[in-house]
Parts: structure tokens; sequence; C-alpha cells
């Protein structure tokens, strides 16, 4: 489990079951009668989140429930049906009128509210449109439709895994579903792929097994029928700067409101932040939100938030889609607060309530902002983590940062779900700055002043 530390105002403990949001003075009323506040339900709630959702008060008076906890969703096999049922009897369960379902979280969040959305008549995207976006196989026939910047990709048979014809080394393998980068191997050679197959074949039935429920509510294309969800796609490696679009559709109409940086470790595909604004430029940026907008829009994703994750070839000048997410990134959300002055969170409401989003732009306190990720890339055991007086040091120093303590002292690193296949994540950290050299000294001090002791 993942413990999330803020480093600054201090934040309760944990969330409360609801989480209520007043509107300011002269807000909220029509006539001297305050409207009736808006009861928005939120999956797997957490403690970050839900401070920064506090900055939508300015909107509308929300209420914001609890759907489900983080851990029931996010860890361990996945029972689909089981939890939809759970989340639907607490929302039967609920006396007062039920305005939006919302989450931020990937699979089984991403794809359990358009479904809970539809069974209560409420916005939301359709299930079909969201699972085409996230089983990758379907993601990228679709997106051969309209355009030429992705990869060459074939599906794998996991019990045979051989080279499909016409592809060429390196590529990934990874499940036609996954999130984190979890079971995505690179292979450079026929050893390597069976290798990374075999790594597959035993862990792709945790996701893969929900996966298959969802397809089969659906009427599926033959070659997806075929596929099914417990299958591994291969794509040829594309290289070049990662970059990402956030945006929102609504009424079938795609926008994008801001480009992130993603950047890895030194020869490594592990993260070591997220930073946003985009520091490409403006044509690249521009390209990409175009493929983007006809990408989203011939996907029939609608009222609903997206990221997009790209790969800008340098030397070529290529673009390539890397993976469609139909939900905003919650690591990104904190970026948009500290530069634009609202977090993404504002669209996710506002669609779901049956709003057009109203994002601001480059109001914030901060010119740039990134989330970063101090890494490990051996196994160990965490003997300890950051103590209370480390983390108020950092509060004095830093004011404002934000830290999610990953590795938990007792813990294996190998151990530690939602880590990805090369390296192990210790703590990441949000921070804001004037400029990039700011950015790099606060996160080198935020090291510093976090010490880990692994053996």
């Amino acid at each position: 489990m993942t413990s999330s530390t803020s480093v600054g105002p201090r934040r309760p403990a944990e969330y409360p079951a609801l989480l209520r949001v007043q509107p300011p003075s002269g807000r909220g009323t029509r006539g001297g009668v305050t409207k009736r506040p808006k009861n928005v339900f939120l999956l797997g709630p957490d403690e970050r989140n839900l401070a920064l959702m506090r900055e939508l008060q300015h909107l509308a008076p929300y209420r914001f429930h609890a759907l489900l906890d983080k851990e029931q969703l996010m860890y361990g096999d996945i029972g689909l049906e089981e939890l939809l049922e759970k989340a639907q009897q607490r929302l039967d369960d609920f006396s007062e009128p039920i305005d939006a379902i919302v989450g931020y979280w990937d699979f089984p969040v991403s794809s359990m509210v358009p479904v809970l959305a539809t069974d209560n008549g409420l916005p939301g995207p359709s299930l079909e449109s969201v699972v085409k976006c996230e089983h990758k196989y379907w993601s990228r026939l679709v997106q051969r439709e309209v355009t030429d910047a992705h990869p060459g990709f074939a599906i794998v048979d996991l019990d045979d895994p051989q080279t499909p014809p016409g592809m060429r080394f390196p590529m990934w393998l990874k499940p036609v579903k996954s999130f984190s980068s979890d079971l995505a191997f690179k292979a450079d050679d026929e050893d390597q792929l069976r290798a990374a197959a075999a790594e597959i074949r035993d862990g792709i039935g945790r996701i893969g097994r929900a996966f298959d429920f969802l397809l089969s509510k659906l009427e599926l294309p033959p070659a997806i029928e075929e596929a099914g969800g417990m299958a591994c796609l291969a794509e040829e490696a594309v290289r070049g700067e990662q970059l990402t679009t956030e945006g929102y559709v609504h009424g079938g109409r795609a926008h994008v409101h801001g480009v992130v940086d993603s950047l890895c470790y030194p020869d490594s595909s592990s993260f070591l932040r997220y930073q946003y604004p985009s520091q490409a430029p403006e044509e690249v940026q521009e390209r990409i939100i175009e493929i983007s907008r006809e990408v989203i829009e011939h996907m029939g994703l609608n009222d609903s938030t997206f990221n997009i994750e790209f790969f800008w070839d340098t030397d070529t000048d290529a673009v390539n889609i890397l993976e469609i997410n139909p939900r905003l990134s919650q690591s990104h959300a904190p970026l948009f607060e500290l530069v634009d002055g609202m977090p993404n969170h504002q669209a996710m409401v506002q669609l779901a309530v049956g709003e057009e989003p109203t994002m601001p732009s480059r109001e914030g306190p901060h010119r740039i902002a990134a989330k970063w990720f101090h890494r490990v890339f051996d196994d160990a055991v965490v003997n300890s983590t950051p103590s209370d007086d480390d983390l108020a040091r950092l509060a004095e120093e830093l004011p404002g940062a934000t830290v999610d303590i990953i590795a938990e002292r007792g813990a294996r690193l190998s151990d530690l779900p939602a880590q990805d296949s090369y390296s192990y994540e210790l703590f990441a950290v949000y921070l804001g700055a004037a400029d990039e050299d700011e950015l790099r000294a606060k996160f080198d001090r935020c090291v510093q002043l976090l010490p880990f002791d692994l053996t």
C-alpha cells in the first residue's frame, strides 16, 4: 500500500467517507435560495487527489462521496463483477439524487465509470469507446484507420511465441491490458521474446480475467473476439522524447488543454519526471494535438477526459502514439494546479455533471512544475524510510512540495505493487519552480532530505 504524505499544510490522515466542498460566499445561490449540492461519487478516492479537488469549490457546491476504496480496486486479483455489484449497492443505498460518478485511476476504475454511469442514467462515455482505447490491440487497429503515427504491431501467441512476420527487433511485448508498465518487456532477439512471453503468460490473468469479463458485455469485431482479454501484443520499439496530451471530449469534439513532457532516467525506460508545460517545439506540440483530436473522435469517446502518450523522434521528426488512456492522469493533476491554477479534475467533474469544462491557463503560482520519481534499479529490503522529522524539515525548506512515500519499511521492493518491470520507486514528489534549474535543485534537495536504508 502506498503512503501519501503532503509536505506543507498538513492533510488529514485518512479521507472522510463524505468530503463537503462548499461554494465561497455569494456562489451557489439563486434568488436567495441555496442550490442543492451536487452529489459526486468518486471511485477509489485518496487523500492527495481529494485535497486537489477542494480547488473545485468555486464552480458549484459539490459533495464528494467515496465509492469503494483504492485498496479494493487496485490491488490483488481483480473481481470486476463483484466490484461493480458492491459499487451499485452503495449507490442504491444512497437516499439522495446522484449527479455524477467519476474516477481517475486506470483499470478497473476507468472501465467501471462508464458501466456505472450508464446503469444509473448519468453522463459519461460509452463502455465500447473506453474499451477501444484500453485494449491495446483494438486501439492500434482503430488508430491505423486515421493515422500512421504508430509503430508496427501484431499479436503474439503466448503458448508458441514467435517473431510476428514483417516485424523487426527490438520490440516491446505487453498484455493487451495492463497498467503502470506492468508486464511490459523489451526484447532484442528471439530468446528475449520467448522469455518475456513466459513472464507475461504467468502474470497476465490477474487483470486479463477481469478484462475478459468486460469484453463479454460488448459486441466485438472478429479480430478482438479472437484475441480476447488475455492476449499479448508485440510492438516495434520506437524512440525519442515522450510527450503526453491531456484533454477532454464534450459534444463529440476533442479538446487538448496541456502537453506534458515525460523524461526517463538515462539509458532506461523508467520515468524520472513528468514536467509541465512541455518544452518541445510548438510545431511538434500542435502536430500531436491534432493527431489526438482525430484519434479520440474516431474512437467515439465522449463526455470523458483522456490522455495520449507519444514518442517524438528528434532525428527523424516522426511522432508515434504509445498509448491512449480514456481518463485523466492523476499524476499530472498537481502540475496543472501549480502552473494553470486548477487541477485537471475540474474537467473530469464538469463533464460528469453534464457541463462543458472551463480549464484555466497559466494562472497558477509557478511557471513550471514536475512530478519526480526517486528510483533504484536493484532489488532490496527496506530497512527504514524517511521519518516525521525528515518530512518536517523538507516542509520547512520546500513549502508546497507534496511527497508520496512508496517504499514501505520491512518490505522487499520487488513485492511492492504497481512498479514497472525494470526499477523500484522509493518516493515521488510534486514541485513547482520558476525554471528548470530551480526545479532540478529542489528535487536534488528532496533526495538529500528523504533517506532510505536498503539492504
